[in-house]
C-alpha cells in the first residue's frame, strides 16, 4: 500500500478548502530503463473522489500525464468545522488508498 496522503481541510468563509499531496509513483509506461531499454509498466492514478458528512464533494480522473506525487487542491461549500473529509484514490493496477482529515 502507498504511504499517507497529506492533507489539510479548513474553512474560509463559506467555503471548506482542501489540499492534498498523494504519495504515489505516477509510471507514465513510455519512460525506458537505461540498463535493459525495456519500457517500465504504466502505474498511475486513475480515479479520485473526496467525501464530506457522507456526500461527494469531488470526483475525477487522472491519467498519465499526471506527475509523480500528484498536489490537488479544490474547494467546496456546505462543510463545517470539525467534519472529516475522506480523500481517496484507485490506480490502473488496482491499488487503493484512502486518507481523512479534520476540517480546522
Amino acid at each position: 500500500m502507498a504511504d499517507p496522503m497529506k492533507i489539510r481541510a479548513a474553512m474560509n468563509g463559506e467555503f471548506t478548502e482542501v489540499k492534498v499531496l498523494m504519495a504515489h509513483p505516477m509510471e507514465t509506461g513510455l519512460r525506458k530503463d537505461a540498463s535493459s531499454g525495456g519500457v517500465f509498466p504504466a502505474h498511475y492514478i486513475s480515479e479520485v473522489s473526496a467525501t464530506c458528512a457522507g456526500k461527494t464533494v469531488l470526483e475525477g480522473r487522472f491519467s498519465q500525464s499526471v506527475s509523480q506525487n500528484p498536489y490537488l487542491a479544490f474547494r467546496f461549500k456546505g462543510g463545517v468545522k470539525g467534519a472529516k473529509v475522506q480523500v481517496s484514490w484507485v490506480d490502473n493496477k488496482g491499488d487503493k488508498r484512502s486518507d481523512e482529515a479534520t476540517i480546522a
